[in-house]
Protein backbone atom coordinates (compact mmCIF):
# COMPACT_ATOMS: atom_id res chain seq x y z
CA UNK A 1 0.00 0.00 0.00
CA UNK A 2 1.54 3.53 -1.02
CA UNK A 3 2.27 5.63 1.83
CA UNK A 4 0.05 9.10 2.08
CA UNK A 5 2.31 12.68 2.58
CA UNK A 6 -0.09 15.53 3.41
CA UNK A 7 2.06 18.31 2.05
CA UNK A 8 1.17 21.65 3.38
CA UNK A 9 3.71 24.34 1.44
CA UNK A 10 2.26 27.54 3.40
CA UNK A 11 3.53 30.74 2.98
CA UNK A 12 6.40 33.38 1.90
CA UNK A 13 9.28 30.72 0.61
CA UNK A 14 7.49 27.68 2.07
CA UNK A 15 6.40 26.76 -1.44
CA UNK A 16 9.50 27.11 -2.80
CA UNK A 17 11.83 24.65 -0.09
CA UNK A 18 8.68 22.27 -0.22
CA UNK A 19 9.22 22.30 -3.81
CA UNK A 20 12.34 20.92 -3.55
CA UNK A 21 11.83 18.38 -0.86
CA UNK A 22 9.18 17.01 -3.22
CA UNK A 23 12.05 16.70 -5.90
CA UNK A 24 13.82 14.15 -3.25
CA UNK A 25 10.15 12.46 -2.53
CA UNK A 26 10.33 12.14 -6.38
CA UNK A 27 13.58 10.48 -6.40
CA UNK A 28 13.12 7.99 -3.66
CA UNK A 29 10.20 6.87 -5.35
CA UNK A 30 11.87 6.63 -8.75
CA UNK A 31 15.36 5.04 -7.71
CA UNK A 32 14.58 3.78 -3.95
CA UNK A 33 11.28 2.63 -4.10
CA UNK A 34 9.58 4.21 -1.97
CA UNK A 35 6.16 4.15 -2.81
CA UNK A 36 4.72 7.35 -1.79
CA UNK A 37 2.22 9.37 -2.91
CA UNK A 38 1.47 13.14 -1.30
CA UNK A 39 -1.59 15.49 -1.77
CA UNK A 40 -1.29 19.74 -0.67
CA UNK A 41 -3.59 20.97 0.93
CA UNK A 42 -3.34 24.54 2.60
CA UNK A 43 -2.37 26.07 6.07
CA UNK A 44 -1.57 29.59 7.06
CA UNK A 45 -1.91 32.96 5.73
CA UNK A 46 -2.27 30.70 2.39
CA UNK A 47 -5.01 28.88 4.00
CA UNK A 48 -6.99 32.11 4.84
CA UNK A 49 -6.46 33.58 1.52
CA UNK A 50 -8.28 30.56 0.28
CA UNK A 51 -10.48 29.09 2.60
CA UNK A 52 -10.92 31.79 5.74
CA UNK A 53 -9.77 29.68 7.90
CA UNK A 54 -5.27 28.81 8.43
CA UNK A 55 -6.49 25.36 9.26
CA UNK A 56 -9.64 24.63 7.03
CA UNK A 57 -11.68 21.47 7.64
CA UNK A 58 -10.37 20.02 3.87
CA UNK A 59 -6.60 20.48 5.42
CA UNK A 60 -7.88 18.70 8.66
CA UNK A 61 -9.20 16.00 7.21
CA UNK A 62 -6.10 15.56 4.32
CA UNK A 63 -3.85 15.29 7.24
CA UNK A 64 -5.73 13.28 9.33
CA UNK A 65 -5.83 10.50 6.26
CA UNK A 66 -1.70 10.51 6.06
CA UNK A 67 0.80 9.01 7.35
CA UNK A 68 2.73 11.81 7.44
CA UNK A 69 2.91 15.89 7.10
CA UNK A 70 5.57 17.81 5.45
CA UNK A 71 5.00 21.67 5.51
CA UNK A 72 7.03 24.75 4.41
CA UNK A 73 6.19 27.44 6.56
CA UNK A 74 3.61 30.22 8.15
CA UNK A 75 3.11 33.78 8.44
CA UNK A 76 3.73 37.57 6.85
CA UNK A 77 2.71 41.13 7.22
CA UNK A 78 0.09 40.25 5.04
CA UNK A 79 -1.97 38.81 7.33
CA UNK A 80 -0.59 40.57 10.84
CA UNK A 81 -4.14 43.08 10.93
CA UNK A 82 -6.65 40.03 11.13
CA UNK A 83 -7.80 38.81 14.00
CA UNK A 84 -5.68 36.62 16.18
CA UNK A 85 -7.70 32.87 15.46
CA UNK A 86 -7.26 34.18 11.37
CA UNK A 87 -3.66 34.62 11.60
CA UNK A 88 -1.13 32.12 10.17
CA UNK A 89 0.40 31.26 13.34
CA UNK A 90 -3.20 29.99 14.69
CA UNK A 91 -3.24 27.76 12.28
CA UNK A 92 0.54 26.19 12.65
CA UNK A 93 -0.91 26.02 16.61
CA UNK A 94 -4.09 24.50 15.90
CA UNK A 95 -2.41 21.34 13.61
CA UNK A 96 0.10 20.46 16.62
CA UNK A 97 -2.70 20.91 19.27
CA UNK A 98 -4.97 18.51 16.94
CA UNK A 99 -2.51 15.64 15.91
CA UNK A 100 -1.12 16.18 19.88
CA UNK A 101 2.31 16.52 18.55
CA UNK A 102 3.49 17.35 21.99
CA UNK A 103 7.21 16.72 21.11
CA UNK A 104 9.43 18.61 18.86
CA UNK A 105 12.88 17.00 17.60
CA UNK A 106 15.14 19.84 16.57
CA UNK A 107 18.52 18.68 15.83
CA UNK A 108 21.69 20.93 15.48
CA UNK A 109 24.37 19.23 13.85
CA UNK A 110 27.28 21.17 12.55
CA UNK A 111 28.60 20.04 9.01
CA UNK A 112 32.71 20.52 9.01
CA UNK A 113 32.01 21.64 5.63
CA UNK A 114 30.34 24.93 6.67
CA UNK A 115 32.83 25.50 9.81
CA UNK A 116 33.34 28.84 8.53
CA UNK A 117 30.06 29.91 7.50
CA UNK A 118 29.38 30.33 11.13
CA UNK A 119 30.50 33.74 13.30
CA UNK A 120 31.47 30.98 15.97
CA UNK A 121 35.21 30.19 15.69
CA UNK A 122 35.33 26.52 14.26
CA UNK A 123 37.46 25.08 17.40
CA UNK A 124 33.98 26.12 19.62
CA UNK A 125 31.35 24.30 16.96
CA UNK A 126 33.30 21.70 15.58
CA UNK A 127 31.89 18.37 16.57
CA UNK A 128 28.46 19.93 17.83
CA UNK A 129 25.60 17.52 17.39
CA UNK A 130 22.58 18.24 20.16
CA UNK A 131 19.25 17.46 19.98
CA UNK A 132 16.99 19.99 21.91
CA UNK A 133 13.49 18.69 22.62
CA UNK A 134 10.70 20.65 23.13
CA UNK A 135 7.54 20.67 24.56
CA UNK A 136 5.28 21.57 21.61
CA UNK A 137 1.78 21.48 22.65
CA UNK A 138 1.39 23.22 26.49
CA UNK A 139 2.95 26.01 28.10
CA UNK A 140 2.82 29.50 27.39
CA UNK A 141 1.36 29.42 24.18
CA UNK A 142 -1.56 27.36 25.16
CA UNK A 143 -2.20 28.53 28.45
CA UNK A 144 -5.31 29.82 29.69
CA UNK A 145 -6.06 32.51 30.67
CA UNK A 146 -4.91 35.11 28.21
CA UNK A 147 -5.69 37.95 26.55
CA UNK A 148 -5.38 41.92 25.94
CA UNK A 149 -8.21 43.82 28.13
CA UNK A 150 -8.26 47.35 29.35
CA UNK A 151 -8.38 48.33 33.46
CA UNK A 152 -8.38 51.49 34.22
CA UNK A 153 -8.16 53.11 31.03
CA UNK A 154 -4.46 51.08 30.36
CA UNK A 155 -4.39 48.51 27.98
CA UNK A 156 -2.53 45.08 29.92
CA UNK A 157 -1.54 41.59 28.31
CA UNK A 158 -1.03 38.38 29.73
CA UNK A 159 -0.47 34.75 29.34
CA UNK A 160 -0.32 31.77 31.47
CA UNK A 161 2.30 29.63 31.47
CA UNK A 162 0.88 26.12 32.95
CA UNK A 163 2.39 22.25 33.17
CA UNK A 164 0.73 19.55 34.45
CA UNK A 165 2.74 16.66 36.10
CA UNK A 166 1.79 14.25 33.33
CA UNK A 167 2.73 16.89 30.36
CA UNK A 168 5.89 16.82 31.86
CA UNK A 169 6.65 13.36 32.35
CA UNK A 170 5.33 12.97 28.76
CA UNK A 171 8.30 15.10 26.98
CA UNK A 172 11.00 13.96 29.57
CA UNK A 173 10.21 10.60 28.85
CA UNK A 174 10.74 11.23 25.15
CA UNK A 175 14.05 12.90 25.79
CA UNK A 176 15.39 10.66 28.27
CA UNK A 177 14.99 7.53 25.00
CA UNK A 178 16.42 9.38 22.42
CA UNK A 179 19.58 10.66 24.73
CA UNK A 180 19.64 6.57 25.49
CA UNK A 181 20.32 6.24 21.47
CA UNK A 182 23.12 9.16 21.45
CA UNK A 183 25.22 10.07 24.18
CA UNK A 184 23.04 9.24 27.54
CA UNK A 185 23.11 12.83 28.68
CA UNK A 186 20.45 14.73 29.55
CA UNK A 187 19.76 18.42 30.22
CA UNK A 188 16.79 19.99 31.66
CA UNK A 189 16.42 23.46 31.04
CA UNK A 190 13.94 25.88 32.80
CA UNK A 191 14.01 28.70 35.04
CA UNK A 192 13.24 27.34 38.32
CA UNK A 193 14.55 29.53 40.71
CA UNK A 194 12.21 31.92 39.99
CA UNK A 195 9.26 30.34 38.20
CA UNK A 196 7.07 27.83 40.07
CA UNK A 197 5.94 25.94 36.62
CA UNK A 198 9.87 25.29 36.19
CA UNK A 199 9.88 24.05 40.13
CA UNK A 200 7.44 21.62 39.28
CA UNK A 201 9.32 21.03 35.99
CA UNK A 202 12.46 20.12 37.60
CA UNK A 203 10.92 17.93 40.21
CA UNK A 204 8.81 15.90 37.75
CA UNK A 205 12.26 15.33 35.76
CA UNK A 206 14.34 14.14 38.79
CA UNK A 207 11.84 11.70 40.23
CA UNK A 208 10.81 10.20 36.51
CA UNK A 209 15.06 10.02 35.80
CA UNK A 210 15.23 8.29 39.44
CA UNK A 211 12.06 6.06 38.89
CA UNK A 212 13.33 5.19 34.91
CA UNK A 213 16.52 6.66 33.85
CA UNK A 214 18.31 6.46 36.68
CA UNK A 215 21.11 5.30 33.66
CA UNK A 216 20.56 8.38 31.82
CA UNK A 217 22.63 11.51 33.00
CA UNK A 218 20.53 13.97 33.94
CA UNK A 219 22.07 17.77 34.45
CA UNK A 220 19.56 20.97 34.61
CA UNK A 221 20.11 24.72 33.83
CA UNK A 222 18.68 27.80 34.23
CA UNK A 223 17.48 29.07 30.67
CA UNK A 224 19.43 32.15 31.07
CA UNK A 225 22.57 30.35 31.76
CA UNK A 226 22.06 27.60 29.03
CA UNK A 227 21.53 30.61 26.37
CA UNK A 228 24.81 31.47 27.22
CA UNK A 229 26.41 28.31 27.38
CA UNK A 230 25.27 27.34 23.76
CA UNK A 231 27.28 29.92 22.46
CA UNK A 232 30.33 29.28 24.66
CA UNK A 233 31.00 25.75 25.12
CA UNK A 234 27.73 24.13 23.06
CA UNK A 235 30.12 20.58 22.98
CA UNK A 236 29.13 19.88 26.40
CA UNK A 237 25.00 19.13 25.30
CA UNK A 238 23.89 15.93 24.01
CA UNK A 239 19.86 16.47 24.55
CA UNK A 240 18.20 19.53 25.93
CA UNK A 241 14.51 18.93 27.21
CA UNK A 242 12.32 21.99 27.79
CA UNK A 243 9.24 23.30 27.53
CA UNK A 244 7.32 25.42 24.66
CA UNK A 245 8.93 28.69 25.24
CA UNK A 246 12.18 28.25 26.27
CA UNK A 247 13.01 25.65 23.34
CA UNK A 248 11.49 27.65 20.46
CA UNK A 249 14.10 30.55 21.76
CA UNK A 250 17.18 28.70 22.63
CA UNK A 251 16.84 26.29 18.88
CA UNK A 252 17.10 29.19 16.98
CA UNK A 253 19.97 30.51 18.95
CA UNK A 254 21.27 26.75 18.29
CA UNK A 255 21.09 27.33 14.47
CA UNK A 256 23.51 29.69 14.41
CA UNK A 257 26.15 27.41 15.61
CA UNK A 258 25.40 25.56 12.06
CA UNK A 259 26.30 28.46 10.19
CA UNK A 260 21.97 29.36 9.04
CA UNK A 261 18.88 28.91 10.27
CA UNK A 262 18.27 27.05 6.79
CA UNK A 263 20.36 24.17 8.00
CA UNK A 264 17.37 22.63 10.72
CA UNK A 265 14.86 21.12 10.06
CA UNK A 266 12.44 19.28 12.62
CA UNK A 267 10.25 16.68 13.64
CA UNK A 268 6.86 17.38 15.61
CA UNK A 269 5.77 14.12 17.31
CA UNK A 270 2.94 12.32 19.10
CA UNK A 271 1.07 9.31 20.00
CA UNK A 272 0.22 8.44 16.31
CA UNK A 273 1.22 11.60 13.90
CA UNK A 274 4.09 12.85 12.40
CA UNK A 275 4.65 16.57 11.35
CA UNK A 276 7.73 17.77 9.25
CA UNK A 277 9.01 20.86 8.55
CA UNK A 278 12.38 23.07 8.56
CA UNK A 279 12.15 25.67 12.20
CA UNK A 280 12.95 28.63 10.37
CA UNK A 281 9.78 30.99 9.04
CA UNK A 282 8.20 32.38 5.97
CA UNK A 283 11.07 34.94 5.32
CA UNK A 284 8.41 36.96 2.87
CA UNK A 285 11.24 39.50 2.66
CA UNK A 286 12.92 37.52 -0.12
CA UNK A 287 9.88 34.90 -1.50
CA UNK A 288 9.21 34.11 -4.53
CA UNK A 289 13.29 34.98 -5.00
CA UNK A 290 14.79 31.64 -5.45
CA UNK A 291 17.13 32.68 -2.74
CA UNK A 292 16.30 30.53 0.37
CA UNK A 293 17.84 27.51 1.42
CA UNK A 294 16.11 24.10 1.04
CA UNK A 295 18.41 21.68 2.61
CA UNK A 296 16.75 21.72 6.44
CA UNK A 297 13.13 20.94 4.55
CA UNK A 298 15.08 18.00 2.78
CA UNK A 299 16.49 17.02 5.72
CA UNK A 300 13.04 17.10 7.25
CA UNK A 301 12.10 14.69 4.82
CA UNK A 302 15.04 12.67 5.93
CA UNK A 303 13.45 12.69 9.82
CA UNK A 304 10.07 11.56 8.41
CA UNK A 305 11.76 8.64 6.52
CA UNK A 306 13.09 7.66 9.94
CA UNK A 307 10.36 8.49 12.59
CA UNK A 308 7.07 8.13 10.46
CA UNK A 309 7.90 6.01 7.66
CA UNK A 310 10.03 2.96 9.08
CA UNK A 311 12.95 3.83 6.55
CA UNK A 312 15.68 4.96 8.10
CA UNK A 313 17.68 3.36 5.20
CA UNK A 314 16.51 5.78 2.75
CA UNK A 315 16.89 8.96 5.40
CA UNK A 316 20.54 8.07 5.59
CA UNK A 317 20.58 8.16 1.80
CA UNK A 318 19.17 11.77 1.93
CA UNK A 319 21.77 12.54 5.06
CA UNK A 320 24.66 11.58 2.91
CA UNK A 321 23.13 13.35 -0.75
CA UNK A 322 23.23 16.13 1.69
CA UNK A 323 26.72 15.65 2.90
CA UNK A 324 27.93 14.90 -0.90
CA UNK A 325 26.43 18.40 -2.31
CA UNK A 326 28.23 20.40 0.52
CA UNK A 327 31.57 18.45 -0.51
CA UNK A 328 30.93 19.38 -3.99
CA UNK A 329 31.09 22.95 -2.57
CA UNK A 330 27.43 23.95 -3.35
CA UNK A 331 26.12 26.49 -1.47
CA UNK A 332 23.25 29.04 -1.09
CA UNK A 333 23.49 32.54 -0.50
CA UNK A 334 23.09 31.98 3.30
CA UNK A 335 25.89 29.63 3.48
CA UNK A 336 28.10 31.03 1.00
CA UNK A 337 31.25 32.82 2.73
CA UNK A 338 34.43 34.15 1.58
CA UNK A 339 33.63 35.09 -1.90
CA UNK A 340 32.27 31.69 -2.67
CA UNK A 341 29.68 31.68 -5.80
CA UNK A 342 26.43 30.48 -4.28
CA UNK A 343 23.11 28.83 -5.99
CA UNK A 344 19.25 29.44 -5.62
CA UNK A 345 16.98 27.26 -4.11
CA UNK A 346 16.19 25.10 -7.22
CA UNK A 347 20.12 24.84 -7.82
CA UNK A 348 20.75 23.39 -4.14
CA UNK A 349 17.43 21.14 -4.58
CA UNK A 350 18.94 20.04 -7.85
CA UNK A 351 22.07 19.01 -6.72
CA UNK A 352 20.73 17.16 -3.87
CA UNK A 353 18.70 15.37 -6.34
CA UNK A 354 21.50 14.65 -8.70
CA UNK A 355 24.22 13.90 -5.58
CA UNK A 356 21.07 11.42 -4.39
CA UNK A 357 20.89 9.57 -7.76
CA UNK A 358 24.19 8.52 -7.55
CA UNK A 359 23.65 7.13 -4.21
CA UNK A 360 21.45 4.23 -6.26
Amino acid sequence: MAIKIAVLPGDGIGPEIVNEAVKVMDVLNRSFGLDATWQEGTIGGAGYDVDGDPYCEATRELVHASDAVLLGAVGGPKWEALDKPLRPESGLLRIREDLGLFANYRPTKVHSQLLDASTLKPEVIDGVDILVVRELVGGIYFGQPRAIETVDGERRGYNTMVYTESEIRRIGRTAFEAARLRSNRVCSVEKANVLEVSELWRSVMIELHESEFSDVELSHMYVDNASMQLIRNPRQFDVIVCGNLFGDILSDEASMLTGSIGMLPSASLGEKFGMYEPIHGSAPDIAGEDKANPLATILSVAMMLRFSLGRNDLAEKVEKAVENTLDAGVRTVDLAFGGETSVGCAAMGDAVCAALEELA
